[in-house]
């Protein structure tokens, strides 16, 4: 397969499956960049995941909370020209040595919640930064770890140049959306068909919106991306 019929195949949809065996013959470095927040395989901590809208059933849960082992860590890498995984600090022993993370301040101290999330990046240079968003704001979540929309599109704005975008376990499809909110190609992955539907109802209601932070995205000559990568 080429990069044309990937495109014309892949680019711009949500796919239902096990993303090992979707991803298994893509060419090498197929998308620009992969942003994703995959499953810790942690339910067993909380059997009831509760917000304001909708209750998360704990055997469902179950069935999609499995952990990232190097195979999936390795079909990323080789599908991509960057990375940044939220949770990747639960996989440091899968991935190498990087020199920034990005972190999620949610505003709260002392919760039973974690004051804070962070990502980890392949192949920026960097120090680490910091995304102040308050995780109230955040209260009509359609998945039980379901990323707000603003924080994903402040981690695409460090890479105006990336194209592609894959999310590989994109649940609700917030990577999708905030792609597409920024004129980007996008691709999902999920093993849950109702999170499937429910990312593509969600992608069929945004539109391209450049000027999200007041500012707009500046495109920088792909060959500067991957002449910087890893």
């Amino acid at each position: 397969m080429n990069q044309k019929q990937f495109n014309k195949k892949y680019v711009n949809k949500i796919i239902c499956g096990d993303c090992l065996d979707v991803m298994k013959d893509w060419p090498d470095g197929c998308v620009d960049l992969v942003l994703t927040d995959p499953p810790y395989g942690l339910t067993d901590w909380n059997k009831r995941g509760i917000n304001a809208n909708r209750p998360f059933d704990y055997e469902d849960n179950q069935q999609w909370d499995m952990p990232l082992t190097q195979t999936h860590i390795d079909s990323i890498f080789r599908v991509s020209h960057a990375q940044i995984i939220w949770g990747g600090n639960h996989f440091l022993e899968l991935l190498h040595n990087t020199k920034q993370m990005f972190v999620w301040n949610k505003g709260l101290r002392r919760m039973h919640f974690n004051d804070c999330e962070l990502a980890w990046c392949s192949q920026f240079k960097e120090a680490c930064r910091v995304f102040d968003y308050h995780v109230s704001h955040n209260n009509n979540k359609m998945h039980p770890t379901q990323k707000p929309t603003p924080l994903m599109i402040w981690c695409l704005e460090f890479l105006p140049e990336a194209d592609i975008i894959l999310d590989p376990f994109c649940g609700s499809g917030t990577t999708c959306v905030a792609a597409k909110m920024l004129g980007r190609s996008y691709i999902g992955i999920d093993i849950s068909e109702e999170y499937c539907d429910i990312a593509r109802r969600r992608l069929e209601y945004t539109n391209f919106k450049p000027s999200f932070f007041d500012k707009p995205v500046k495109k920088k000559k792909k060959k500067t991306f991957f002449d910087e990568g890893g």
